[in-house]
């Protein structure tokens, strides 16, 4: 099944909103590309990049909602995760591993945390601030592990913060699973190292209860040819915010960041990516999608990519495609591009929101099958090429479960 329909810009059942693309080349002055029809907005692409980072609260100002981090956030959503929040509850966490690997439940003096990064924002700060005791998940160097490593964080009401470390040491290889589920109030710190030579898939589900809150800030370092693989996806919870950072710490580096989401009404789900390359011969593709039903339903992606002047030979490329199924749903699509040198293989970022192409359906009613059963099974090969990366068969089974008892309710 193709993409839906390649519209870009306000429509009738949503929105998308696509930045300008900054390029500084060497002798000459920057300029603007704008990606089409979109509707070009005043945001640098390296906003994020250039803000401070910093582990204490007091080092952010007070979020206002004005600001270009947040200003598409409901901050009354939050529960106050944004503002001093006390923890009056708890997620736990399980940890499913193979022998090989190591799990740690340490105090916040542990000197593994934080590597990976500061908070680079005052929520995250406040969750940084506000854990007491972290999980540390280490693969040793040279181990391959065959089965995939599972925690299950559970919420049990109430707010939490938490603070996870998954440390892939050189030349090893795992696949890390992190099943959230329950009712929380929930924001957390996850560090992802992955040292040199080493290769790691961290599968990210947000599986949790219609009222949960999540806020969750996932930063990878990657060291000399390191391969990093994110797969972020979205089903429940109230307000969901994502957002996940990569680094680069040395050259040869490959880092692939998939998504997947899908919002009922009145669901807010936000992801804000960014890949700062900052070493040479790095290689980046970013691929999210998502679908939306129901009046209210509002998801966010917005992917900076930063190609600094240190960083040739860098070859980057990002997508976002978003499938509105019924009116009063909204998707905003923000892919922002700055490249500091002109010796690049290749950089370029593509974003569409459109309704069902009805070419499609058309096609397919043709043939005999049912409108419903037609439109269920667009949506399944809309998600079917990132659903399918997911090496893990039972995660993927359990996903498409999930769209099809998602696209149930909107039969029903």
């Amino acid at each position: 099944m193709s993409d839906p329909q390649n519209q870009v810009g306000q429509n009738q059942v949503g929105a998308v909103t696509a930045a300008a693309v900054t390029v500084n080349e060497p002798g000459a002055g920057n300029r603007l590309a704008g990606p089409g029809t979109g509707r070009a907005v005043s945001q640098p692409a390296d906003a994020r990049v250039e803000r401070p980072t910093s582990f204490d609260p007091a080092d952010f100002p007070v979020l206002t909602g004005r600001e270009e981090d947040w200003r598409f956030t409901p901050l009354k959503r939050l529960r106050g995760l944004h503002e001093d929040p006390r923890a009056d509850g708890k997620v736990g966490i399980e940890v499913q591993a193979p022998a090989a690997v190591a799990v740690e439940t340490v105090g916040r003096d542990d000197a593994r945390l934080g590597r990976a990064g500061a908070p680079v924002d005052r929520a995250s700060a406040l969750a940084w601030a506000g854990f007491t005791e972290a999980t540390v998940i280490t693969v040793p160097q040279e181990a391959e592990v065959a089965e995939p490593v599972w925690a299950t964080l559970t919420g049990a009401g109430g707010t939490a913060f938490g603070n996870l470390l998954v440390d892939v040491k050189p030349f090893a290889k795992a696949v890390v699973i992190l099943d959230y589920q329950g009712s929380a109030t929930y924001s957390e710190n996850v560090q992802f190292l992955v040292g040199d030579s080493a290769d790691l898939t961290v599968i990210a589900l947000q599986d949790w209860a219609d009222d949960a809150v999540h806020l969750s800030q996932q930063q990878a370092k990657l060291g000399r040819d390191a391969r990093f693989q994110s797969i972020n996806v979205g089903f429940g919870g109230d307000l969901v915010r994502i957002t996940p950072r990569v680094a680069y710490t040395a050259p040869g580096g490959d880092a692939e960041l998939l998504g997947v989401y899908f919002a009922d009404a009145g669901q807010h789900l936000e992801q804000r990516l960014l890949v700062d390359h900052s070493a040479t011969h790095c290689k980046s593709r970013v691929t999210y999608k998502g679908a939306l039903q129901g009046q209210d339903a509002h998801t966010v992606w917005v992917g900076d990519v930063l190609i600094r002047a240190e960083a040739e030979q860098t070859d980057t490329y990002e997508l976002n495609r978003n499938l509105i199924l019924t009116d009063g749903a909204r998707a905003d699509s923000v892919p922002n591009l700055e490249i500091e040198t002109g010796e690049i293989v290749g950089a370029g970022h593509a974003s569409a929101t459109g309704r069902f192409d009805d070419e499609q359906l058309f096609y397919l009613q043709a043939r005999g099958i049912r409108e419903d059963e037609a439109r269920r099974l667009v949506v399944r090969g809309f998600f079917a090429d990132v659903i399918g990366r997911i090496s893990v068969p039972e995660l993927r089974e359990r996903l498409m479960a999930k769209v099809e008892a998602e696209l149930a309710g909107a039969v029903a």
